[in-house]
């Protein structure tokens, strides 16, 4: 019996450029700027500011974003806890992960937690 494939969430395919203004929204309204966003972003994929614009520039997807991130970060694998309700380090799916690393590290700095602890270099 063929069991059908199962459906990729709908925010694989959303273009990574279309949620960013959103990103940039939620840090900026809590006194962070798109600098430090920017800074979060590049730590966790690997990407620098010039790859960076460029995926934002192709609106590439998110499946995309995360698959073709040049060296993600090892230490993202310290990134744990809850954001939009859901336990960080219990996502199993790779890619929903690595969404979700950004996720809860968005909530970080919006929440006013200093760079070297959102970047677990402290």
């Amino acid at each position: 019996m063929a069991t059908e494939p199962q459906k990729k969430p709908r925010i694989y395919s959303m273009s990574f450029a279309s949620v960013y203004p959103l990103y940039v929204k939620k840090v900026e309204k809590k006194g962070r700027t798109q600098a430090e966003l920017d800074e979060v972003i590049l730590w966790l994929t690997g990407y620098t500011q010039q790859e960076f614009q460029s995926q934002l520039s192709k609106e590439t997807d998110f499946e995309t974003f995360y698959s073709e991130a040049p060296n993600p970060n090892p230490n993202r694998m310290l990134i744990t806890g809850v954001t939009c309700g859901v336990r960080v380090e219990d996502v199993e799916e790779p890619t929903m992960r690595e969404i979700r690393y950004l996720d809860k590290l968005v909530d970080e700095l919006a929440g006013g937690k200093d760079m070297d602890t959102i970047l677990r270099s402290a």
